[in-house]
């Protein structure tokens, strides 16, 4: 599973969606391209749920938030983020995170 983020237009990541659990080749393609988060992440001591209903928190392992990743999201929102798992379709390696736009508010 990713955790997906975006950059807001105050400069904050924010979390916008979570991915379905991976197969094992697209895992070992993204993982072939992650780099360790420092410990400076905005993410750094966040606990995350595994799923949307679950209240059992997890501690997720961090990345640099550098790679983009093409996935594909139904419209369904609760308060800027996808309510439902997306599915992750490839990473865009033509691409780097400040090619992708800002996060308006309220809007992934």
């Amino acid at each position: 599973m990713l955790l997906l983020g975006r950059y807001d237009t105050a400069g904050q990541l924010r979390l916008v969606g979570k991915t379905a659990p991976l197969k094992q080749g697209p895992a070992r393609d993204v993982a072939e391209h992650l780099t360790p988060a420092g410990p400076d992440h905005p993410w750094t001591g966040v606990r995350f749920t595994a799923s949307w209903n679950s209240r059992t928190p997890r501690e997720p392992a961090l990345v640099a938030p550098l790679l983009v990743a093409e996935v594909s999201a139904d419209t369904s929102q609760d308060h800027g983020v996808w309510r439902h798992p997306v599915r992750y379709e490839h990473l865009r390696l033509d691409a780097t995170h400040t090619d992708v736009p800002l996060l308006r508010s309220g809007a992934p």
